[in-house]
């Protein structure tokens, strides 16, 4: 636990217009992937805008290792189909939250920093870093790359777990 940053609590909501891999639907699932860490949602039988609200969570040892996100079609007799991927960086996120460290009286729903879609990230949608409740988070609305349509929403938390390094200790170039 001496190399953990802290842990990353990763809500993946929901899917929107994903992929058709079976006859007339997909029965998708999402992975996320980072280093060595692999977890992956519960599958959604017959449907191309699921609901998952699932909550998966990665332990950060490195920020600069980008998560990736992956979206399949679970099939019984066959591999499974991917329906797509997405690269999630979470620096600018880190940065907001060393930022906000001091901000204990910020209003709810204050946001630390905005996103801009671009062609160096996967976002289809400004996202924002947002103060609620003590707690800072990030709604994401990532646009699948390597298929012809579909997205994923997820909200990014940082959790504080005690006997880690912490962000303060870490020495990231700020974004």
């Amino acid at each position: 636990m001496e190399d953990t940053l802290g842990l990353l609590r990763v809500r993946v909501r929901r899917g929107i217009n994903l992929a058709i891999r079976d006859t007339v639907s997909s029965d998708p699932y999402v992975v996320l992937i980072m280093g060595h860490q692999k977890l992956k949602t519960r599958v959604v039988k017959n449907n191309c805008n699921p609901e998952w609200n699932d909550e998966l969570t990665l332990s950060i040892n490195d920020p600069n290792v980008p998560i990736i996100l992956t979206v399949y079609d679970k099939d019984t007799f066959t591999v499974d189909d991917q329906m797509g991927n997405a690269e999630i960086d979470i620096k600018p996120y880190i940065a907001a939250l060393k930022m906000g460290k001091g901000l204990q009286n910020l209003p709810n729903g204050c946001a630390l920093k905005r996103i801009q879609p671009g062609r160096t990230n996967c976002l289809a949608d400004e996202s924002s870093i947002v103060w609620n409740d003590g707690k800072i988070t990030q709604d994401m609305h990532l646009r699948l790359k390597n298929v012809e349509c579909g997205e994923v929403l997820i909200q990014l938390e940082w959790i504080e777990i005690p006997g880690c390094k912490g962000l303060e200790s870490e020495g990231m170039v700020q974004v």
